[in-house]
Parts: structure tokens; C-alpha cells; sequence
């Protein structure tokens, strides 16, 4: 944008006007003059050439004093040009993805709206790296850190139940897994956030050690539990689903590594704890402005000299009007 550094100057324009209205009145009474009996004498084609030519010295009159005058103003381009410092997030998504994650107190079941609601989370952090795992009765890195959050979606929606064979409750494991993708993390900030509808009932490491090993390292931990407490679903060649949610254990691994345990009972209760751990890691910007300017006087005040100079030059050698 164009800024004047002293705008009061422009005033100065008023002038222009105020001159030659009174150069109408009150000038010409100092002007040389010739006196005739009749303007007939005079023939109409010198009268309009010499109109002409004080039309033209007065138009250079106007145009110089202008620029001038809006040089003395110091217009210039003032540029501000942001410098971001952006404190980045680092964090692992732990999802479980066990068999009672089928159940439909969620529609049309708990994995599909846990990943619903993971989606819009993933999107509100633009500037963080985040990664995905996976867990039931073995843990699996679904995508590792990144900041490409479309690669993160796709691989999000391609998340499906546990095979048989792997199905099963590995939270201490899961953690763990997890942990050794943050440890040799640069970043301020360290954050997991473990999803489960179980209790710990796989894997050769306890959820609490997990806790304490990821805590060395400066790794937060929120945990969820979702689901109800009661059979909601029959799968077949599975059964009825039973929640049994180890609360008591999703709370100490929060409190141990400075994190914070929710429950979330239906989907508005999972979006509502998504947004609160977005505000609570919330990624800090810190932004610096320079100011740029560009000063433009001078290309005001050359053509104000060129075109005085042309003045000069026509009024004292070609119009004459000056000894």
C-alpha cells in the first residue's frame, strides 16, 4: 500500500487553484499589455496559437508544482512481510482396533466413529506431524510421522478390525511401540493419544511400565475410553461384545505422563474430547513482522525537473516571453 510520511504537505495542491484565481483577478495587472481599438485587427488564428501556447505553459505549471509538491509529501510502498516460527507437535494416534471395537453403540460402530472423529482432529493440525498405530493383541505403525495429512486420511480410512488370530487387548505393548517412534523426536512437544474400549489382556509388557518408559522421554499421554458398559452387539463365530474398560488403569497411565483420561460414551462425547486435546495442544505460532519501504519521490521529482526545464526552454527561447 502507498503511504504518505507527511500527508499535511499535500495541502499545498490547494494552491494551484488559489493561484489561478488569482491570477484571473488580481495577475494581470502586472503583465506587460498591448492595447488595441478592436480585436478584429488581430487575426483569429494568432489569437488561438497564443491561447494555445499559455495553455500549454500553465498545463507544465500544474504538472511540475504537483509532483513537487506530492514528492515533498514522501509517498512510499510499505510492505509487511511475516516471519513464522511455528513450535511443532509431535504425536502418535494409538488406535485400537480389537474385536469389541465392532460394537454398535456407536453408529455403525465404534471404529467407524472413532475414525470419523479422528479425521476432523487430523485436519485442525496443519502444522503438526502426526502418526498412526494400530493395536489389538500385537501393535502394527499404521503410517509413521508426518506432515502430509492426506497420506495420513487415506491410511486412516483403511483401517479395519484385527484378524482373528491377532485379536486381543496389547496396551502396554501398544504404548511401547509407540514411544520408539517419539524418543528421538526434536520437538518441544510429544504427544499420544491411545483409544481403547478393553483392558490390558496381551503382550508381555505391562501398560503402567509402558506409562513410566514413555514418560522418560517426555511423552504425554491422553487416554480414552470408549464405549458402554454392557453387552451391546453380537458379531457371529464371536459372540456378544462385552465393554470391559480398565478406567482405573487409562487414568494412571494419563497421570503419569502429565496427560489427562477421558470417557467417551457415544460419538458428541469423542468429538467434544478430540477438540479439548486440540486446545490443550495447541500448536504455538510465533510471528515476526518486518516492515519494507520503498520511497517513490524520486519518481516524482525527475520528471518534475524535466518537465520544469522544458518549461524554462519554451517560455525564454520559443514563446519568447522572457529577456
Amino acid at each position: 500500500m502507498i503511504f504518505f510520511e507527511h500527508p499535511w504537505v499535500l495541502l499545498g495542491l490547494l494552491i494551484i487553484p488559489a493561484y489561478f484565481l488569482w491570477q484571473k483577478r488580481k495577475g494581470r495587472i502586472f503583465e506587460g499589455t498591448m492595447r488595441v481599438s478592436s480585436l478584429k485587427l488581430i487575426p483569429d488564428a494568432f489569437r488561438k496559437r497564443g491561447n494555445a501556447k499559455i495553455l500549454l505553459i500553465n498545463i507544465l505549471k500544474i504538472i511540475t508544482v504537483s509532483l513537487i509538491i506530492i514528492a515533498l509529501a514522501r509517498p512510499r510502498i510499505v510492505e509487511s512481510i511475516q516471519e513464522k516460527n511455528v513450535q511443532v507437535v509431535d504425536m502418535v494416534m494409538v488406535l485400537d482396533i480389537s474385536s469389541s471395537m465392532l460394537a454398535e453403540d456407536f453408529n455403525p460402530n465404534r471404529l467407524e466413529a472413532v475414525k470419523r472423529t479422528a479425521k476432523t482432529f487430523i485436519q485442525n493440525r496443519e502444522e503438526d506431524r502426526i502418526g498412526l498405530l494400530v493395536f489389538a493383541g500385537e501393535s502394527f505403525i499404521q503410517c509413521p510421522l508426518t506432515v502430509d495429512k492426506d497420506v495420513l486420511q487415506n491410511l486412516l480410512k483403511e483401517v479395519r478390525i484385527a484378524d482373528r488370530e491377532v485379536d486381543g487387548t496389547a496396551i502396554g505393548m501398544a504404548i511401547a511401540n509407540a514411544t520408539n517412534r517419539l524418543r528421538f523426536s526434536e520437538a518441544e512437544s510429544k504427544v499420544m493419544i491411545l483409544l481403547s474400549d478393553g483392558s490390558n489382556n496381551a503382550g508381555e509388557l505391562d501398560p503402567l511400565t509402558a506409562a513410566d518408559l514413555a514418560s522418560q522421554f517426555n511423552i504425554r499421554i491422553y487416554t480414552i475410553g470408549a464405549g458402554t458398559n454392557q453387552s451391546v452387539s453380537f458379531i457371529p463365530n464371536r459372540g456378544y461384545i462385552r465393554n470391559e474398560i480398565d478406567e482405573k488403569t487409562l487414568r494412571a497411565i494419563a497421570d503419569r505422563t502429565g496427560g489427562k483420561y477421558f470417557r467417551a460414551t457415544d460419538e458428541n462425547m469423542l468429538v467434544n474430547i478430540y477438540d479439548e486435546i486440540d486446545e490443550l495442544e495447541k500448536t504455538e505460532i510465533q510471528v515476526k513482522v518486518y516492515t519494507q519501504y520503498k520511497e517513490l519521490f524520486g519518481w516524482l521529482l525527475i520528471p518534475a525537473m524535466m518537465l520544469g526545464l522544458c518549461y524554462e526552454t519554451l517560455d525564454r527561447s520559443v514563446f519568447r516571453r522572457r529577456t
